[in-house]
Formats: C-alpha cells, sequence, structure tokens
C-alpha cells in the first residue's frame, strides 16, 4: 500500500477532530520537552512537526501519534548537556546529527525486518527502564521547579547540590509550579478529555505569571523564531564519530521501543494491528528530516496517541492535520507563546515523568516474583545511575539467565532413564518390554524445549545411567525443541554407547530435532530412528532374543 492509498480516509470528521485535538495536546508538551532539553521550545516544536508529518505518512499505525516524548528528550538532553560542554560552538549541531543517525538506524532497522524483536524482552526489564527514565526526568526538572538551572553530573549531580537548590529557590518560581501542578493533579479524569490538563496547566500559569507577578521577576520561554526552520548540516570531528553513532544507536532503539509500545496500545483500541517494520521505517524518516531541520528526536506517543482515537480519528490523516496545525502556529502566534514561564513546563515534565513511572507493577512486583523485582529495581537503579543502554543489556541478559535457569528445572522438562514403573506415561505394551528386558534396555527420555541450560542435565543423568544396560534408547517423542548445546550433549552420550558396544536408537524425533540432530552428525553414527518409542522397544526386544 503506498503512501497516498493509507490516508485515504472514510471517517474524516473523526480524523480532522482527532488532529485538532493531538495538536492541542502536543503543543504544550513540545514546548515543555524543547525548553527542558537544552535546545529550546521551538526545537520541540520542529520535532512534533516533522516526527509526527512523516511518521503519519510512511509509517505502520494509521492512528499513531508521533512527536517528542518524555524517553526521548531524556537522552536527548544528555546528548546536548555533553556535546555542548565539549564543544561549546557545533555541540548543538553534532546533536542534531545524532538524531539524523538515529532516524537512519530506524529505517535500516525496518529494512531488515526487526521490528517484531525490538519489544521481545522481560516485562521487567521494560518496567525498570521506563520508571528510571520516569525518576531521571524528574530529577532534572527539580532545579526549574526551584527557579534555577539544572546543575551538571546528571542524577547525582542534583541529588548532590539538592540541598543547595532548596536553600536558594525562588519563591515566585515555586508558586508557579505549584499552580501547574495543581491544575495537573487535580482536573478529573472524565474532564480531561475535553480539558486537556497540560494546555491548561500552560494557560493558568502564564495568566498568573502575567497578571499577578511583576514584569521580569520569573523566567519564560523567550521568543520564539517564527518561520520554516533552516537546515542544520551534519557536524561531527574524527574523533567523536564513535560517540555520534552510539548516541544514535541509543535514540534510535530506545524510540523503536517507545513507537511500538504505543503502537500496541492503539491496536487495542482500534482492533486493528501495525506493521512494525513499516513504523520503525516512518519514525526513521520523521527523526531523519527532524535531526536535518534542528528538531528533537520523537516517537508514537501514548497521551497523543489516545487521544487522538478517542476523538474519532481512524486515518494518518489526522496526524497529518497535527502537524499542518503546528505549522501554523510556528509560522503567525509564536509571540503569544513567549511569556510562559519555565517553572510551568517543569511542572508538566515533573508530571510527565510521574505518570512514565510503572507505578502497577511497582507496587505489586514483590508479590508476583522475587526475581522479576530484583531485575526491575536493578534496570531502574542502573538507568538513573550509570546509562540507559547498559541499564537494558545488564537487565535483558540477567532476565533471561533467570529464565533459562527456572525453565531448565520445570517438571515438564524431563531428563531421566525411565524405569518400568516410571516417568513418562508408559503404554501397557512399553512397560512389558521393558520388565521383560530386565534392565539390558535402557530407555533415556526427554522432553520440554531443550534449551542450552538443559545439557548439564544431560550429562549428570548420562553420568549416572545403569553401565550394565546392553541397549540405549534415547525417547525425544516430548520434545517440542531442541537446541545445538544439547543436541551436542546427545550426541557424547550416543557415541559413549558406541563406544561400549552398545545399539543405540533415537524414537520419536520430529522432523525439526531430527534435521538438527543429522546437521549435528548423530544421525550418522549407525544410530536406529524409529518413529515412535513403541517401535524403538519393540525392535530392541527382537536384537535381545537374537543368539548373539
Amino acid at each position: 500500500m503506498s503512501a497516498l492509498d493509507r490516508i485515504k480516509t472514510d471517517t474524516p470528521r473523526g480524523d480532522l477532530f482527532g488532529g485538532l485535538t493531538a495538536a492541542v495536546v502536543s503543543l504544550p508538551m513540545a514546548l515543555t520537552f524543547g525548553a527542558v532539553s537544552g535546545a529550546g521550545p521551538q526545537a520541540g516544536l520542529y520535532g512534533a512537526v516533522l516526527v509526527g508529518l512523516f511518521a503519519a505518512i510512511f509509517g505502520g499505525t494509521r492512528t499513531l501519534i508521533s512527536e517528542p516524548t518524555g524517553p526521548m528528550t531524556v537522552v536527548m538532553t544528555a546528548v546536548i548537556t555533553r556535546l555542548v560542554a565539549n564543544n561549546p560552538e557545533n555541540g548543538l549541531a553534532m546533536a542534531f546529527t545524532v538524531v539524523m543517525v538515529a532516524g537512519v538506524f530506524q529505517m535500516v532497522l525496518g529494512g531488515l525486518k526487526l521490528g517484531r524483536y525490538i519489544t521481545l524482552m522481560p516485562y521487567s526489564v521494560i518496567s525498570g527502564f521506563m520508571s528510571g527514565i520516569g525518576v531521571l526526568l524528574i530529577l532534572t526538572q527539580v532545579a526549574p521547579l526551584l527557579g534555577h538551572a539544572t546543575p551538571p553530573g546528571g542524577a547525582l549531580g542534583t541529588i548532590t547540590a539538592l540541598p543547595r537548590l532548596v536553600a536558594d529557590a525562588h519563591p515566585r518560581e515555586l508558586v508557579l509550579a505549584a499552580v501547574s501542578l495543581a491544575v495537573l493533579f487535580a482536573i478529573p479524569r472524565r474532564l480531561r478529555r475535553t480539558f486537556p490538563p497540560p494546555l491548561v496547566a500552560v494557560v493558568v500559569g502564564t495568566l498568573v505569571a502575567v497578571l499577578v507577578l511583576p514584569a521580569g521577576s520569573y523566567r519564560a520561554i523567550g521568543s520564539i523564531p517564527m518561520g520554516l526552520p533552516r537546515i542544520v548540516v551534519p557536524h561531527f570531528t574524527a574523533g567523536q564519530i564513535t560517540r555520534v553513532f552510539i548516541d544514535g544507536g541509543i535514540l534510535a532503539v530506545l524510540g523503536a521501543i517507545d513507537s511500538l509500545l504505543t503502537a500496541m496500545i492503539a491496536d487495542s483500541l482500534t482492533r486493528e494491528h501495525h506493521d512494525s517494520n513499516r513504523e520503525l521505517i516512518g519514525q526513521g524518516i520523521g527523526n531523519l528530516f527532524s535531526g536535518l531541520f534542528g528538531g528533537l528526536p520523537g516517537a508514537g506517543a501514548t497521551m497523543g496517541t489516545v487521544v487522538n482515537i478517542q476523538s474519532g480519528a481512524r486515518s494518518p490523516l489526522a496526524g497529518i492535520i497535527r502537524s499542518v496545525v503546528l505549522l501554523v502556529i510556528i509560522l503567525a502566534l509564536a509571540p503569544l507563546l513567549q511569556a510562559i514561564p519555565m517553572a510551568v513546563l517543569a511542572g508538566i515534565a515533573v508530571k510527565v515523568g510521574v505518570d512514565i513511572l510503572d507505578w502497577s507493577f511497582l507496587g505489586r512486583a514483590h508479590r508476583i516474583s522475587t526475581s522479576a523485582t530484583v531485575v526491575m529495581y536493578a534496570v531502574l537503579a542502573m538507568t538513573v545511575l550509570v546509562d540507559l543502554m547498559v541499564a537494558v543489556g545488564v537487565g535483558v541478559f540477567i532476565a533471561n539467565i533467570l529464565t533459562i535457569e527456572r525453565l531448565s528445572s520445570l517438571p515438564s522438562i524431563r531428563v531421566t532413564t525411565v524405569d518400568p514403573g516410571g516417568e513418562p506415561v508408559l503404554t501397557p505394551e512399553e512397560r512389558e518390554i521393558l520388565e521383560a528386558a530386565e534392565g539390558r534396555i535402557v530407555l533415556f527420555h526427554l522432553s520440554g524445549p531443550m534449551i542450552f541450560g538443559v545439557a548439564q542435565a544431560i550429562a549428570r543423568e548420562h553420568a549416572a545411567m545403569d553401565r550394565s544396560g546392553e541397549i540405549l534408547i534415547v525417547d525425544l517423542s516430548d520434545v517440542s525443541m531442541l537446541g545445538t548445546t544439547v543436541g551436542l550433549a546427545l550426541e557424547n552420550v550416543i557415541r559413549d554407547a558406541h563406544g561400549a558396544g552398545k545399539p543405540v536408537y533415537v524414537a520419536g524425533a520430529s522432523t525439526d530435532t531430527r534435521e538438527r540432530l543429522r546437521r549435528i552428525g548423530v544421525m550418522n553414527s549407525g544410530v536406529v530412528e524409529c518413529a515412535t518409542r513403541t517401535e524403538a522397544l519393540a525392535d530392541a526386544r527382537s536384537r535381545l532374543s537374537r543368539p548373539s
């Protein structure tokens, strides 16, 4: 389906209202994230327009609203801070180059059809990661809430400077922040669709500042450049190319996770199914153009997407309308925004951070699983104190190790030498054959998914096998999946049996399992293949009854 075909709609009225409503919600958020990032409010607006426009046209989710989000802004803020500190003259241009690189990476991920794997990670890792980003966003706004610039050093820098920030707090800024937070938390849920809390907070906070406080007694957004954005020429030095690509990769993966999780929410509301690979390509194009024109990176935004759908939107036309409305604001109404207090935007950012925290899982993780709780809090702590991608990498590694350990010990995964009355449940004929053999036939039964963690259990059972058996039957009837490591462990078992002069049968192997064993070389070692366990036992009995 072409981009033009995708924007055709059967619900023009719903798409119009969805786009207008999403634009109303996006405006304060774009201003907030632009101000928070250090790139300026206009960068947030440009990002909202460009990412939203191109993701709507080329993306794979019909109702997704894309714009700068809390998680993306947290990473971008760190990128801008570091690059500007190292290169005050060109640091901001380099930061926008990182956004372009992130867009290219996302297009590559989509082109390689890796979309469906992006969100395949344990929930405990996703929960800890998103909650850690929420904590980071809150910490970065502590200083602006109190009327100060954010201190250097990230989360630890803010925590260290907290006593000084509180002691030197500016009362007027604190009042404005309190007004913003009060509005955001006080609006009843039933009214939030009609009166978007961020927009109400901006309007009320700005009116309080303009009508009550003396002019110049609080920090405001200031002038926002009117007109179309200018192209930012990609810029980086040879010594920083590695850093630019690493930061771009981090933004790309984070944006992919953020977008595809939001796309799943959109699917649940519209009963449709998104194309994850196409969505990554659309997000990548949006971020490429956003960086090229000095905009913040963006991703699928949950709040804007839900509002869009609830307003009746069912096609990408709503996202296009939203971007056009925001562009009109930039071109014609920017002067009206310059009086918005920075403390009010800080209050909105804090509320976003609070909403990002996974309160549901934080409150009950300890009752669900101790290991999941440990993973979640470890990822949360590393996200705040170390690095976002280090946190995800370590979290996924730990979670996978715990999963492998748990799978390896499940009752459904059995590696055992079977006696006539033991597991698995034998048919009367099979039990009769084993009883008559009096231990001369060894039935080695495996069941469940044979992942690499099971190889040790095979080795233990192999060592404990009755050495007096004359024939070995490896029963794979109940094996759902066999990994390479387990296949190699079975090769050792079979080789040792052959070394002792024992005939070996492999029974009940599925087509995939048999092919895996053949590639390893197990089936080329004089092994007798049988379709069922009963057939293998019957043939083994016949072999025993033959004269030696």
